[in-house]
């Protein structure tokens, strides 16, 4: 078992896209696929071509990977058509894609019940399917849907859906618990049966959490000897999600000693991935998400504290250092202190900086956390923060004021619109700048004011552009007063992508201080010299 190659396929584009309240746009959907594939995935699902305009863009205009195969997602033709006559077949042909991923009924029930076909019939379209697609794409790999329950009603049937994607040419056979309803010792027995067919280099699992046990589904099937595994970032999926590779990751490598595709550098980020992940959702990440949750390895003030100090393992199953995680004893600061430093590191600021400006900035993290910042989505906006505190970033600007107007009426042809404009004044400098733009929303109104003042002065801000802009209510409680975080994610022409946050009671306030920090951060890496005597800065 030791050292021993799994596989890991991330099905977050499509299967994540099913969660309630995600909707993936381009952008988002080609920053996780960046994401996955720096991790070190084998395989990143793009979606289903055909399925939606999105899918669709993402698969005219890919990523680039540099380790992971893209596969296009579809399934077998539909009864009374051949391969080459079926619209969404097709799709997902002409995509290119290396890997194709066909789903095909395995539960005879399904079939006559469901699809209407005979059973004959269903075996055909998945033959004929997997062939189309073995003559157009560099790997085929066939879902077996609903097959654990299709094993339990007729095991002859659903091993005859596997026989045929086999002899049509899939490389890969996928046994999937559709409705997440089988148990841990049901997927082992029934995986058992299964290799005594075929071989577990061939075979796969995709679990679903409807009971709780998508990644005891998932390991069990491993143990039995399957070789690869289904699964989204933070187990995103439909109605319960599916199986959460950011807790299969660690649990294979380091409690079962399998090798992946993830290094061991790569895995030291898994936490700081998840939660950004979360954080560009816009979702507040999990505090007891196994391995990589803020409250994974934080002890209490008393006996577990105690003995944590003497003999970490007493109370923790791994270092959490390996997952990028960090001890966290909640009547001290030394573990907040030791996570700092490293991030300093990684910033290429010293390791060591005056312990009397480490421990301010130790504090006003803790103070603007309570405010509602988080810095897990906003890494630019964290660096900034950490600078200033060390006296590391130069006030490029002064903002004197600015004022957003929205009005909404009717225009000449009677239609009813909305219409934003912002003021803003500026200092740069011994330069006053007074600026007016109008913008579709307040936030970009403020946006287009701001670049007409700063423009004239740093040229490199012609290069920027805000790319998303996202809003989280931090107290839902207080209805209309409540308080915001706003999160904005900028890009250049350099292909640099950046993350600020800001928050405030008003949600224009919060807008401006992720903005303030969007253009600082391009100025600071650009290397822009701010003129003498510019503003304080914020």
């Amino acid at each position: 078992m030791a050292g021993e190659r799994i596989w890991l396929y991330d099905t977050t584009l499509r299967d994540g896209a099913q969660t309630q309240g995600v909707a993936f746009s381009l952008a988002d959907k080609r920053w996780i696929a960046r994401q996955l594939d720096r991790l070190g995935i084998d395989w990143i699902e793009g979606g289903w071509p055909g399925a939606n305009p999105t899918d669709e863009r993402f698969f005219t205009e890919p990523p680039a990977l540099e380790r992971a195969r893209l596969a296009a997602f579809g399934m077998t033709r539909r009864a009374g058509r051949s391969a080459a006559n079926d619209p969404g077949l097709v799709a997902v042909l002409a995509t290119g894609a290396p890997t194709v991923t066909l789903v095909g009924k395995a539960s005879a029930r399904q079939v006559e019940g469901a699809l209407g076909v005979s059973r004959e019939e269903n075996l055909a379209m998945i033959a004929d399917s997997i062939r189309a697609a073995a003559a157009r794409a560099r790997e085929v790999m066939f879902d077996a849907e609903h097959f654990f329950d299709g094993f339990a009603e007729d095991p002859g049937y659903a091993l005859a859906a596997l026989e045929a994607a086999a002899e049509a040419g899939a490389q890969w056979l996928v046994l999937c618990d559709t409705n997440g309803g089988t148990l841990p010792h049901e997927v082992a027995r029934v995986c058992e049966r299964v290799l005594a067919r075929f071989p577990g280099e061939r075979l796969g699992i995709h679990a679903h959490d409807d009971t709780g046990n998508a990644v005891a589904n998932s390991l069990a099937a491993v143990r039995a000897g399957v070789r690869q595994i289904q699964g989204t970032l933070n187990g995103l999926g439909e109605r319960c999600g599916n199986a959460d590779l950011v807790t299969l990751l660690p649990t294979l490598v380091l409690k079962l000693g399998y090798a992946t595709g993830v290094s061991t550098e790569a895995l030291e980020g898994l936490t700081q991935l998840s939660r950004t992940f979360d954080e560009a959702l816009n979702r507040t990440p999990n505090r007891h998400r196994p391995y990589v949750g803020a409250a994974a390895f934080a002890h209490k003030a008393g006996l577990h504290a105690s003995a944590v100090l003497r003999d970490p393992s007493y109370y923790e199953h791994i270092d959490p250092a390996l997952v990028g995680n960090q001890r966290d004893i909640l009547v001290s600061d030394q573990a907040g202190r030791a996570n700092l430093l490293a991030r300093l590191r990684e910033m290429g600021l010293p390791a060591e900086p005056d312990p009397e400006k480490t421990g301010a900035l130790l504090a006003e993290l803790k103070a603007r956390e309570a405010q509602g910042f988080a810095y897990e989505g906003a890494s630019a906006s964290f660096e900034l923060l950490v600078r200033r505190t060390l006296d590391r970033v130069p006030d490029y600007f002064e903002l004197l004021s600015f004022r957003v107007i929205d009005e909404r009426r009717r225009n000449a042809k009677g239609e009813l619109v909305t219409l934003s404009e912002a003021t803003t004044k500026v200092r740069i400098g011994e330069r006053r700048f007074f600026t007016v733009a109008e913008g579709n929303g307040p936030v970009n109104a403020l946006d287009s004011a701001l670049r007409q003042a700063l423009a004239p002065v740093y040229p490199s801000l012609g290069h920027m552009q805000l790319v998303d802009y996202k809003v989280r209510i931090l107290a839902p409680e207080r209805g209309t007063a409540a308080v915001t975080r706003v999160l904005i994610e900028s890009a250049d022409d350099e292909g640099r992508v950046w993350q600020t946050v800001g928050v405030s009671g008003n949600i224009i306030d919060a807008s401006y201080m992720a903005l303030h920090d969007a253009i600082t951060w391009k100025l600071l890496v650009d290397g822009a010299v701010p003129p003498d005597g510019a503003g304080r800065g914020r």
